[in-house]
């Protein structure tokens, strides 16, 4: 049903990523907590830009 572009994935991912809630509080709603983990996990993979 969600995909890691889809509104509802994003809003959620940085709403954890900004401290206002924890993985574990987002809601088990059909795939979005898989996705949203989906969404965390890749930018915490991927190294900063640097210039």
């Amino acid at each position: 049903m969600f995909n890691t572009e889809s509104a509802l994935v994003t809003i959620w991912a940085r709403n954890v990523k900004n401290g206002n809630y924890t993985r574990e509080q987002v809601p088990k709603l059909s795939n979005l907590q898989e996705k949203v983990y989906e969404v965390l996990d890749a930018e915490a993979t991927v190294p900063p830009i640097t210039s």
